[in-house]
């Protein structure tokens, strides 16, 4: 299983109810009901992968995240994922809203494109960066954004959602292995993994600087 979701299966507490969005083929639910004994669920608009997921007993529903969580009741899972998907997410705001409402956390992953060898192609080459974790051209990509680490904890800060945990780290795409960094995260980190919960805080009040929030990164 890819580094990432090891990371994000470490935060996952035994027999917690789950909901993966964007959840492919079901890696990550199927290693949590082995290894967690969690009882999951994903959506996934890939009909291929969707039949894949559902051949290896998982319950994978066909759509679009962004419209089949609004059927789910509050409170319905204890952690709604997001894993790699963030980027091509048209409402980011409302969406992690939506998985902070169905579930009382939620965990987000998303490449991070500050990483050095991105900064180093736009400034040396002057066109837009392709890495290993974003290998698409701009006129052929599905990303429709591109977020930073930092960018993520200000978004945090300014949505009223409060950061839990988070992590930094050093991966390729899809490799099994990899490291936390400590040390300028925003500049080594390929991949920024962050768990939230629903902030009690007035949104105007962080808004207005008031809260004394600080980024992490």
């Amino acid at each position: 299983m890819r580094y990432d979701l090891q990371i994000v299966a470490s935060w996952i507490e035994p027999g917690a109810r789950v909901l993966d969005l964007g959840c492919g083929q079901g890696d990550l639910l199927d290693y949590l009901r082995g290894e967690k004994d969690a009882r999951g669920m994903g959506i996934e608009i890939d009909g291929e992968k969707v039949q894949a997921g559902i051949g290896r007993g998982l319950s994978i529903l066909q759509g679009d995240i962004g419209e089949e969580i609004k059927d789910y009741p509050k409170d319905m899972f204890d952690y709604v994922i997001l894993s790699q998907t963030l980027q091509q997410v048209y409402d980011p705001l409302a969406l992690i809203r939506e998985m902070l409402r169905v579930g009382r956390m939620g965990i987000v992953s998303f490449p991070n494109f500050s990483h050095y060898r991105a900064r180093l192609q736009l400034l040396f080459s002057g066109v837009a960066p392709t890495t290993r974790e974003l290998p698409y051209q701009w006129y052929d990509t599905p990303n429709i954004r591109v977020i930073t680490i930092r960018d993520f904890t200000r978004f945090c800060a300014a949505g009223g959602f409060t950061i839990l945990k988070s992590a930094a780290i050093k991966t390729y795409y899809k490799e099994e292995t990899g490291e936390a960094l400590r040390l300028l995260p925003n500049l080594r980190a390929s991949y920024g993994v962050f768990l939230l919960e629903r902030g009690d805080r007035d949104r105007r009040e962080i808004e207005s600087g008031k809260s004394g929030e600080k980024p992490l990164f």
